[in-house]
């Protein structure tokens, strides 16, 4: 008795998913939509930031280049005060 009982109730629970599978199909629809415009709309805020941060680097262009050229000169041409140490032989 108890082995027919869970057959009638996966029969029930059978029948019922078939009856809401167009509405759970049209939710899966809806949501994949979704999904697509919002990712869509992420996409297009990435494009604008990077847009906008490549602006803002050309702007600034004529104080960081000239900062770099003497940062670099200066790196270059400064003594190391720090010499490397001797290398040890391995024992």
């Amino acid at each position: 008795m108890k082995t027919f009982l869970k057959v009638l109730l996966i029969a029930a629970l059978l029948i019922v998913a078939i009856k809401l599978s167009p509405v759970i199909f049209i939710g899966a629809l809806v949501g994949l939509f979704a999904a697509a415009v919002l990712g869509a709309v992420g996409l297009s805020l990435v494009a604008a930031l990077v847009a906008v941060l490549l602006a803002f680097t050309l702007a600034l262009s004529p104080i960081w280049i000239p900062v770099l050229v003497v940062i670099g000169l200066v790196s270059l041409f400064r003594k190391n005060s720090n010499p490397a140490p001797a290398p040890v032989a391995p024992a």
